[in-house]
């Protein structure tokens, strides 16, 4: 007996396509349809797909072992590790499964800190546009109200500030001495690719160490090379207590990791924190191959040729056009703002072949994969520009 009821529970308002595979930027749907792949997955697909040495790993790696369970040793484990450690310049990694995961474990550590601190009710800064996950902990240190609709009461302990206003987050600190840490994105993702400006990201490190607060910078989309460094807040040439990874860092395979640094280091124990399928040999496998492969191609100069190009591209065929409030990113991570609600643009974009996102209602979000070429991103952006161009003509 069949039924045409869906048992998948509709968590999402999903497009009407189904992909069936994929090859470098480039994916395939069911009726053969190819599309121009600007989204990877929403920076996940750092390789794009069918990546040969991420298949060549990946493949061995299942034939070997996927899980053992971290009751024992895991020598991929330490081997990703090292390398996060030696990219970020930073002491040692909690492995998990994803970016929400990832962020937990931070607020985690932000609470852990007051602890020991003697503060039972410490508290974290958080920031307008916030995205962290959608856990109880998380969409309570987002800023989505959309997010938080009927999941009230929310967790206490989140002072909310606007980014970029660094004399209202030296006040709070100043004032509240229950505040132990400071969150927020490198680059706002979901808030519609708003960046922390450099300086105010420099003026954060120093305030938390003038008054041993934890910087925790959330690098779960913009991080792993997206925009040109293998961390966005190395532009800032700073180093943050408290790093969160995901997305880009296991090309598709399911992956979060916590990289901490000084105090934060040393403050969970035996007991405190825990996952059983987090830090997999596969998944840590597809770490290890994303990142060597980003080295040995020289993906994180692709981005940053590649973004430039891009947003060059949209600025000079947008210029002008009526109801553009905004083009704006770093490497792959680009948004055009518009001033309209624009969401019905990613239809548009699907049935002429190109995947892309609208977040905040009103930005355009292009993460393509680090591997696109020149030719690719030159069509990503002239088929941008005329979507954008023929949207705001109607």
């Amino acid at each position: 007996m069949t039924s045409s009821h869906n048992p998948v529970m509709q968590t999402y308002a999903r497009l009407p396509v189904a992909f069936v595979r994929g090859e470098g930027a480039y994916i395939w749907d069911q009726e053969g349809r190819r599309y121009l792949d600007a989204l990877s997955g929403i920076a996940v697909n750092t390789l794009g797909h069918a990546h040969p040495k991420l298949v060549q790993a990946l493949s061995h790696q299942v034939g070997q072992l996927i899980h053992t369970s971290n009751l024992y040793e895991v020598p991929l484990q330490t081997a990703l590790a090292q390398r996060l450690v030696e990219l970020s310049g930073m002491t040692n990694v909690f492995f998990c499964n994803s970016g929400l995961e990832a962020n937990e474990a931070a607020l985690k550590l932000a609470r852990k800190h007051g602890y020991n601190k003697g503060l039972p009710a410490a508290k974290t800064i958080v920031f307008e546009g916030a995205f962290h996950g959608r856990s109880i902990a998380t969409l309570s240190a987002t800023a989505n109200a959309k997010v938080h609709k009927g999941f009230a009461p929310l967790v206490e302990g989140f002072v909310r500030l606007p980014l970029n206003q660094i004399d209202q987050v030296r006040q709070a600190v100043s004032q509240d001495p229950s505040i132990t840490a400071i969150f927020l994105e490198s680059i706002q993702g979901e808030g519609g690719i708003q960046p922390a400006h450099l300086d105010f990201l420099r003026q954060l490190r120093a305030l938390c160490d003038e008054y041993d607060v934890l910087l925790m910078l959330d690098e779960v989309q913009c991080g792993i090379g997206r925009t040109g460094k293998w961390f966005a807040h190395q532009w800032a040439d700073i180093k943050p207590d408290v790093m969160p990874l995901a997305k880009g860092l296991g090309s598709g395979v399911p992956i979060g990791a916590v990289v901490a640094h000084g105090k934060a280091a040393s403050l969970f124990e035996p007991g405190n924190h825990g996952t059983t399928f987090g830090g997999n040999p596969l998944a840590m496998q597809a770490g290890l191959t994303t990142l060597q492969a980003i080295e040995e191609e020289g993906l994180l100069q692709n981005a940053t040729d590649r973004g430039e190009q891009i947003l060059g591209r949209l600025r000079a065929r947008l210029d002008g056009t009526k109801g553009l409030r905004e083009i704006r990113g770093k490497g792959l991570m680009i948004g055009i703002e518009l001033e309209a609600p624009c969401a019905d643009l990613v239809k548009t974009a699907l049935a002429k072949g190109l995947l892309i996102n609208v977040t905040a209602d009103r930005v355009v979000r292009l993460l393509p994969p680090l591997i696109i070429d020149a030719q690719q991103a030159d069509v990503i952006a002239d088929m941008v520009s005329d979507l954008i161009i023929d949207f705001q003509a109607k």
